[in-house]
C-alpha cells in the first residue's frame, strides 16, 4: 500500500491546501485511525497529554494570568497533537518539542499563532461571561455549596434552577461554535501559512462543508463516553469501590480517550484541506523516514 499524501513543514515554504468534502462516514474513519496512532506509540502520546496536564495544573496556581495562559495554550495543544501524529505516521517518536514547534518556524507565522491564542482566550472569557449572566450565577453558587459540603436538599434546591439549565445550553452551544473556526486554523497556519483571520474563516470553511463527518464523529465520540461511564459504573459496583477510589478506575481511561481524540485531529484535518482518508493506515515499515 503506497503512503498517503502528508504535509511537510520546513522552515518558511507554504502549502497549497484544498478544501474538500468527504463523506459523513468518514467521521468512524478519524476516530478508527486515532486508535491506530495511539496504538502505534502509546507511551510517546500519553506522555505528551500528561506532560501538558501537569503543566496546565502548575499553571493554574498563578493568579488569573494562569487562566489566561492556559485558555492560550489550548491550540497549542491541538496543532502539537496534529504535529506528533505527523512524525508517528513517519516512524519517528513524538516528543515534547512538537509543542514548540509551531513557533520555531517564520515571525510572521509565530505572530499569527499568537495572536490566534489570545484570540481563543479572549473568546472563551466572553461566553464564559454571557453564561454567567444567563444563569445569574447559579452554576457558581452551585460550585461554593458542592465544595463547602452543604446538604443533599440544600444541593437539590440550588441544582433545581431553571437558569442553571439555560446556562448550561448557553456554554455547551457557544463553545460548540467557537470551537468551529479555531478547529483548523492552527494547522491552517503552520502548514498553509495562512493569517490569523484567513485561518478563523478557512477552518469555519472546512468543517460546515463536511459537517456531516463532523456531526458523526462527534455523536460517535459521545456514544463511546458515555460506554465508558457505564463500564466504570459496573467495575465500581463488581469491584466494590467507593466514591473516594472511583477515580483510579475513570483518570486512565479518561486519558487514553483524550488521547485518541487528539491523535485523531491530524485526520480531521488532512481530509478536509488535503487528501480523503484512507481506509487504512499503511504500516510504519511502508512510510519513508522524512528529516
Amino acid at each position: 500500500m503506497s503512503s498517503p499524501q502528508q504535509p511537510s513543514s520546513p522552515s518558511g515554504s507554504t502549502m497549497l491546501l484544498h478544501l474538500q468534502t468527504v463523506p459523513a462516514r468518514n467521521g468512524v474513519l478519524w476516530i478508527r485511525h486515532g486508535f491506530e496512532i495511539f496504538r502505534r506509540r502509546p507511551l510517546a502520546l500519553t506522555g505528551l497529554l500528561s506532560l501538558f496536564l501537569f503543566l496546565a495544573f502548575v499553571v493554574l496556581s498563578i493568579p488569573v494570568l494562569g487562566v489566561v495562559a492556559l485558555l492560550m495554550s489550548l491550540p497549542m495543544l491541538s496543532l502539537g497533537f496534529m504535529l506528533a501524529t505527523h512524525l508517528v505516521l513517519q516512524n519517528r517518536t513524538p516528543t515534547a518539542g512538537v509543542y514548540l514547534m509551531p513557533l520555531k518556524l517564520t515571525a510572521q507565522r509565530r505572530r499569527s499563532q499568537l495572536m490566534l491564542c489570545a484570540a481563543y482566550a479572549a473568546a472563551t472569557f466572553a461566553v464564559a461571561l454571557l453564561a454567567q449572566w444567563v444563569d445569574g450565577g447559579s452554576l457558581e453558587a452551585l460550585e461554593q455549596l458542592a465544595a463547602s459540603g452543604a446538604s443533599p436538599d440544600q444541593m437539590a434546591s440550588a441544582a433545581s434552577d431553571s437558569r442553571l439549565f439555560l446556562g448550561a445550553l448557553t456554554r455547551l452551544g457557544l463553545a460548540a461554535l467557537v470551537s468551529v473556526p479555531f478547529w483548523h486554523a492552527p494547522a491552517l497556519i503552520h502548514w498553509g501559512g495562512q493569517g490569523v483571520m484567513q485561518a478563523l474563516f478557512s477552518s469555519t470553511l472546512g468543517v460546515w462543508r463536511n459537517k456531516g463527518a463532523f456531526a458523526v464523529n462527534g455523536l460517535l465520540w459521545a456514544a463511546l463516553m458515555m460506554a465508558m461511564g457505564m463500564v466504570c459504573s459496573i467495575l465500581a459496583v463488581v469491584l466494590g469501590l467507593t466514591e473516594q477510589t472511583l477515580p483510579l478506575l475513570a483518570v486512565p481511561l479518561v486519558l487514553l480517550a483524550s488521547t485518541v481524540f487528539y491523535s485523531s485531529l491530524y485526520f480531521t484535518f488532512v481530509d478536509c484541506f488535503l487528501f480523503a482518508a484512507p481506509k487504512d493506515l499503511p504500516e510504519p515499515a511502508e512510510l519513508p523516514r522524512q528529516d
